[in-house]
């Protein structure tokens, strides 16, 4: 990933709204949530939910796909990895003991999270 990619990335997250879409959409996998769910989910109208949805997209966070008369919206896990990768990379110097706990709380968060439900 290179600046230009990961400045879209993170100024798409930079807004409560966007974030928790977006968060929405890791927790659900790739069979991902349909628009008016998320809207639900949110209590939020349909236009700002999809003025929202539009900046991620714009900015590779997530995809859609039609099913019938919905749109399901799915996380992009490549690009998510790729910009975490970014902001982790070089990361503290060279000394990865500095990083070694953020590494493996990145790895392990969706992991625990499935495990303890």
């Amino acid at each position: 990933m290179d600046t230009k990619n990961a400045v879209a990335g993170l100024s798409a997250l930079a807004h409560e709204g966007r974030l928790t879409a977006f968060r929405l959409l890791v927790q659900a996998g790739p069979t991902g949530i349909a628009a008016g769910e998320i809207a639900r989910r949110m209590a939020i109208p349909p236009n700002t939910l999809s003025a929202n949805l539009a900046i991620l997209s714009h900015a590779g966070l997530i995809d859609s796909r039609r099913e019938g008369r919905s749109v399901i919206y799915t996380a992009r896990y490549e690009t998510m990895t790729a910009l975490l990768e970014y902001l982790m990379k070089d990361c503290c110097g060279g000394s990865p003991e500095i990083c070694g706990s953020l590494a493996d709380l990145v790895l392990n968060s969706r992991c625990d999270a499935r495990a303890t439900a």
